[in-house]
């Protein structure tokens, strides 16, 4: 289905810009105000000549504060945040240390960092929204569905802290978790304390039952979500954060097709690691079904196109991002579903900020329009050639220009920088509010021998992407390292494909030169003889699955966060994809 054509302004009338700037100076005041008096606010060391402007101005002053915030606020990173949330790890974590931290009271969790670099996790403290606010379409990590949905939901924790409490006799659980995780817990009311009082509820419209949800193997989490989702025929909707999970639970359905479909044809729990503690609760939900293991049996495992429309008939939306390092996977999803099902990304964001959700009157899976909801939205102009970066607002932004967006959040972070790129799209007539495109990460280049990073992530995905479909066959997935084997260094291409190699795999090489060469400081290296063409190697099958499964497990990270990155520096896990190199072309 194409999306419709764009109703977008190029660019922002005075009366517009007005209301634009009107709605976010009240979002924005929403925010900063009650942060303002945070532990943070007030002894930062970033924030002190804010705080000196506040003292000599009218704190009453709506504007003044505002001005105050826009002239005297710089851009942060984690680290004036970091010793603040240490904080909250402290043994004892005393309720007086960490209360007001970054916004008023205690948080409802810490929010965890994917890892995708590789590097430590971050950690965010989240606080719960208003309750007008909790069920906003910006925080809903289920979807509202006639039929049933399967979106695998992994609530397991990276930790659990105690917070002692100022009486003295009790305690309050912090989780630490994923920020989706989070919402999740917090939208169904759901506390840590608890988890194991409701093993035997089955949230209606869920293919998976809560059980599944405890489970901490990567393997039998899948397995048994595929369980449950091929026994229900009514799935109209299909959720995962990100199209290339659904490609590896794909996988798990294609390896294990005989034992899910004897196991629904009998009507039992398959024998698994780390399944006993759940087993009793999902026995309980799970009877056997012959009429529905037949219809399976004839269908076959996934393979032909369309699968999952044949698999499940009311099957119409598929919700998954399909950008960044995920785009490889499209075309493997879009075969599996079909011309028929409509594709839309979930939002926009990242652990520390939900920034946007699909652009409706555009392409639901690369437009994004940009909400006040969780942080106010600024940006800096990539571009621009200023001595000190100046934060633009949304009503500065130009059409057709790239930017970092720069949150200030809900929870407490101040014009924090995030290191995306996007684009503005345009913007929307009704508030004018601004539609992105997410384009990259700003510093995800690999810095290469000749000094530079040359390439940026989106220009080395569409190179592959590009060649996979020309030449080389179906991918699965793929990451980047650096190729020392020659000199100079050049980006080594791992690539997973799904069924046969393409006849003409040998012509990738030059295909996705041919396409790194229009970008010019790669261009001017190669001639220079600072770079050559890159290379492109094979895995076997699975090695992106295992990947995952071995970070999910080393890290406690939520199943459904786990990505690979598209530039992998970290030489451990360089050299674990190098021993599964079947084949160079």
């Amino acid at each position: 289905m194409s999306p419709p054509d764009t109703d977008l302004l190029h660019s922002l009338s005075a009366e517009l810009s007005e209301r634009l700037k009107d709605l976010l100076d009240q979002a924005l005041l929403g925010m900063i105000r009650p942060n303002s008096a945070s532990q943070f606010a007030q002894h930062a060391p970033e924030l002190e000549n804010f705080r000196e402007a506040i003292t000599h101005s009218d704190a009453k002053d709506d504007m003044d504060f505002l001005r105050n915030f826009r002239e005297f606020v710089p851009t942060t990173n984690y680290e004036p945040y970091r010793p603040y949330i240490a904080k909250f790890f402290a043994t004892p974590c005393k309720e007086s240390d960490v209360k007001n931290m970054f916004a008023p009271g205690l948080p409802y969790c810490l929010a965890v960092s994917s890892m995708t670099s590789g590097k430590s996790a971050k950690t965010f403290p989240t606080y719960r929204p208003a309750p007008h606010l909790l069920h906003h379409p910006l925080y809903l990590s289920f979807p509202h569905s006639e039929g049933s949905t399967l979106s695998p939901s992994s609530l397991g924790l990276w930790q659990v802290l105690t917070v002692e409490c100022e009486d003295g006799q009790s305690s309050k659980v912090l989780p630490v978790c994923a920020v989706t995780v989070g919402f999740q817990r917090m939208q169904m009311n759901w506390e840590v304390e608890h988890d194991k009082d409701r093993i035997d509820l089955w949230v209606p419209g869920k293919t998976d039952p809560f059980a599944i949800s405890l489970v901490k193997s990567y393997r039998a989490f899948f397995i048994l979500n595929a369980l449950f989702a091929l026994s229900d025929r009514r799935v109209a909707t299909i959720r995962f954060l990100f199209a290339s999970v659904f490609v590896n639970f794909l996988q798990y359905v294609e390896e294990e097709w005989p034992l899910l479909v004897d196991c629904i044809e009998k009507g039992i729990i398959p024998d698994m690691e780390n399944v006993d503690h759940v087993r009793e609760s999902l026995e309980k939900h799970f009877t056997a079904n012959p009429l529905r293991a037949a219809e399976l049996r004839e269908i076959g495992p996934p393979g032909i196109q369309g699968w999952a429309v044949r698999v499940w008939p009311d099957l119409k939306m598929f919700i998954g991002i399909t950008g960044g390092s995920s785009a490889a996977s499209v075309p493997k999803v879009t075969h599996v579903l079909g011309p028929s099902v409509t594709m839309q990304a979930p939002c926009y964001g990242s652990s520390e900020c939900f920034i946007g959700l699909p652009y409706y009157n555009g392409d639901p899976n690369t437009d994004f329009k940009v909400l006040p909801v969780d942080g106010v939205i600024e940006f800096l102009d990539v571009h621009s050639d200023e001595p000190f970066e100046r934060v633009l607002s949304a009503w500065e932004l130009v059409g057709g220009g790239h930017y970092e967006p720069v949150l200030t959040t809900r929870s407490g972070l101040w014009r924090y920088r995030i290191g995306d790129v996007v684009t503005v799209k345009g913007f929307a007539p009704d508030d004018g509010l601004p539609v992105i495109n997410y384009l990259h990460r700003r510093n995800g280049g690999l810095e290469m021998a000749f000094g530079v990073t040359a390439c940026t992530e989106s220009q080395l995905t569409n190179a592959i992407v590009s060649a996979s479909k020309r030449s080389i066959g179906q991918i699965i997935d793929f990451t980047i390292v650096g190729d020392e084997r020659d000199t100079p260094i050049t980006y080594g291409y791992l690539v997973e494909i799904g069924g046969e190699v393409g006849e003409d795999a040998k012509m990738a090489i030059e295909q996705t030169f041919e396409d790194l060469m229009a970008n010019n400081e790669f261009r001017v290296a190669f001639w220079q003889g600072r770079a050559r063409k890159p290379t492109i190697r094979l895995v076997k099958k699975g090695t992106f699955t295992e990947y995952r499964r071995q970070k999910c497990d080393k890290t406690n990270i939520s199943m459904g966060q786990v990505k690979v990155p598209i530039i992998l520096s970290d030489s451990t896990s360089k050299e674990w994809f190098l021993q599964r190199v079947i084949m160079e072309l």
